[in-house]
């Protein structure tokens, strides 16, 4: 994952995980998060925190802000005001591997499946001697075991995600962030994804999952962040948020309006 070169490189000295020899990221946090562009405030004076513990589901009509305001926070954007924290202190690259990122367009290397995953054991620093196992446990826990030896880019839309998520998740990242993994493809993908993302969230894995779909934030979500216009209208658990949504914004996404 990139990360904004004027970051510090150096990592707390907490924290250290056994896999990848990386402090903690989590929680992480943004404070008064503003971006502006073209005379627009795309993201306006945010604070949040992602917390262990529940599967987060970031939601909103597009355009909203919510897919800005996960790649700030995994530091692939840098805000024109605010700040964003990994476990108290500023993001560096040596935590990088404990934080996965799922684009909506997947991005596949010019390799195997499976040299695909291993690859990314390799940046995250994973002993050679662990990377064939782990690659290989990370595609048959995503049901892609006998495309290992594919050509990753001639795999379908959905098979091509599914690898993504493998690939993130082969890293033992502490929190896996996911941009609407699902957009574009057709049901039978989109369960196969969420079934994959469900059961990294029942691993441990802190999963932030970005989606417009109310249907999917109902299947998925233990907490609801309803974001519009660059702000966060409303924050709750999922079960509250479906039946007693408190935002007027959030009243009308989850009735069927169109929102101004």
């Amino acid at each position: 994952m990139r990360l904004s070169p004027e970051l510090p490189a150096d990592p707390p000295a907490t924290g250290v995980d056994a896999a990848t020899g990386a402090g903690a990221v989590l929680p992480l946090r943004g404070s008064g998060l503003t971006i502006r562009r073209a005379g627009r405030t795309l993201l306006d004076r945010v604070d949040i925190a992602v917390e262990p513990g529940p599967l987060t589901v970031i939601m909103g009509p597009n355009g909203a802000g919510k897919s800005l305001l996960l790649r700030v926070l995994a530091t692939l954007v840098r805000p024109d005001e605010g700040i964003v924290t990994w476990a108290g202190t500023l993001p560096d690259r040596a935590r990088a591997p404990r934080l996965g990122f799922v684009f909506q367009k997947p991005v596949m290397l010019r390799r195997s499946a499976i040299e695909n995953v291993r690859y990314a054991l390799k940046v995250a620093g994973v002993p050679r001697a662990e990377r064939d196992r782990r690659a290989a446990e990370a595609l048959a826990a995503a049901g892609l075991e006998r495309l290992a030896a594919s050509p990753a880019r001639v795999l379908s839309g959905g098979e091509q995600q599914r690898l993504a998520i493998a690939r993130a998740l082969a890293v033992r990242p502490e929190v896996l962030l996911l941009d609407e993994p699902t957009a574009n493809l057709d049901p039978g993908a989109t369960q196969a994804i969420e079934a994959q993302v469900a059961a990294a969230h029942r691993a441990g894995t802190k999963v932030v999952f970005v989606t417009h779909d109310i249907g999917q934030a109902r299947r998925l979500a233990d907490e609801v962040v309803f974001v519009h216009h660059g702000r966060i209208a409303e924050r709750a658990p999922a079960g509250r948020f479906f039946t007693e949504p408190s935002s007027e914004a959030a009243i009308a996404f989850t009735e069927g309006r169109l929102l101004p």
